[in-house]
């Protein structure tokens, strides 16, 4: 479903909602690469298939990260790019999520009523002011069901902090104007990554979240939106 900025967006530009492979509402199934190694490749040949030479990007956590590897490492351009809390530097995964990738093949058999509580607990906490019902189960939601739960395990399992080590020290190479967006209240990415992302793309900014958590588009949408607005219709 697309959130708040797309739906702000939408009736002056013509927006693109990606769901990453083996997230979401798209395909899931065992044997498939969701790492953001694949999902960089992915994203550069979507832009292609779309015929977006130069699209304005907005990306949130992983998205961070795949949009900066279809950059840096296989040939996308951008007129501009947001990031929001951004997966982008070491180190990153806390050690429950590094547990959770360790052990994918026994947690995948949990019975599923104890996934799903793992799993409304670990979303839950992505939040600072806590999610409205429905929107945790809509975020819970892709994750349930024999498909959603080996979909989980194997996102951890496959992705870890090799894929920014890549390319972290080519940050200096991001050409279009990036704006750096962090919800200060964030326990999963400490806020302090965001000056520190902002030292090493030249020219970019900050932008910080007040009492936003992870989460920053369900726990501050307004702020967010006017955000990523005034980023994309400024001149330059």
């Amino acid at each position: 479903r697309p959130g708040d900025a797309a739906r702000a967006l939408a009736p002056r530009h013509q927006v693109f909602v990606w769901d990453m492979p083996g997230y979401g509402h798209s395909a899931k199934h065992e044997g498939q690469d969701v790492s953001l190694a694949a999902q960089g490749r992915v994203f550069a040949e979507l832009l292609a298939h779309w015929g977006l030479e130069r699209p304005a990007v907005f990306a949130h956590d992983f998205g961070g990260c795949v949009a900066l590897r279809a950059h840096l490492l296989h040939g996308a351009r951008y007129e501009r790019l947001a990031l929001v809390d951004p997966v982008a530097l070491a180190p990153w995964g806390s050690p429950a999520y590094r547990l959770l990738g360790d052990r994918a093949e026994v947690f995948g058999q949990l019975p599923p009523a104890l996934h799903a509580a793992l799993v409304r607990e670990y979303i839950r906490s992505a939040s600072h002011h806590g999610l409205h019902p429905a929107v945790l189960d809509r975020l819970v939601a892709p994750w349930l069901g024999e498909a959603g739960q080996s979909a989980f395990y194997r996102q951890i399992e496959q992705n870890g902090q090799r894929w920014t080590d890549e390319i972290e020290g080519l940050y200096g190479q991001v050409e279009p104007p990036v704006l750096i967006c962090w919800g200060t209240a964030d326990t999963w990415i400490p806020v302090d990554r965001a000056q520190r992302l902002a030292g090493l793309i030249p020219g970019s900014r900050v932008r910080l979240v007040e009492r936003a958590g992870h989460l920053v588009q369900e726990d501050a949408p307004a702020e967010l939106t006017a955000a990523l607005l005034g980023f994309l219709h400024e001149a330059g």
